[in-house]
């Protein structure tokens, strides 16, 4: 019984943390599909939460250590993500967030950009259901292929 629990709790934190390791824990461990992506989706979105409240303490901290190491303010990193919020808005940070950013990085830099919760937390979640079923489904799916049989040991 505690190991069963401990297997869901374990694709719920990884999803918190780095959004691609919820399915491939949930499809390694065997839990069924819809436990898994609602875990996944439910990690991703406690992260959301969570850190879209501490968001501009975070950024802040951030810019005070930035400032201290006499570091510039906008590096390449920078610059790419500040294209990508003029050219598609939260709607495309939110679709990037599972893929390239974590959904800490991706929340708080929303929150940096000045979005307000509420947008946040609706984007971010329509985000997390599409990509959370298109990566769980992919993997339910393809699991019985030879070159990825090392998911279900």
């Amino acid at each position: 019984m505690l190991a069963a629990v401990a297997k869901y709790i374990s694709v719920f934190l990884l999803s918190s943390i780095k959004f691609f390791g919820g399915p491939i824990a949930g499809v390694s461990m065997g839990l069924p599909f819809w436990a898994t992506l609602g875990l996944t989706i439910g990690g991703m979105m406690t992260s959301v939460f969570l850190f879209s409240i501490i968001g501009a303490a975070v950024h802040d901290r951030y810019v005070v250590r930035q400032k201290a190491k006499n570091k510039p303010m906008f590096s390449k990193k920078n610059r790419r993500i500040v294209s990508v919020w003029t050219k598609f808005g939260m709607s495309g940070i939110a679709f990037l967030t599972p893929i390239l950013f974590t959904p800490i990085v991706g929340t708080v830099l929303a929150t940096v950009l000045g979005v307000s919760k509420s947008r946040i937390w609706l984007h971010m979640l329509w985000s997390a259901v599409f990509w959370g079923f298109a990566v769980t489904l992919t993997l339910f799916k393809l699991s019985h292929l030879p070159f990825l049989q090392f998911l279900q040991r």
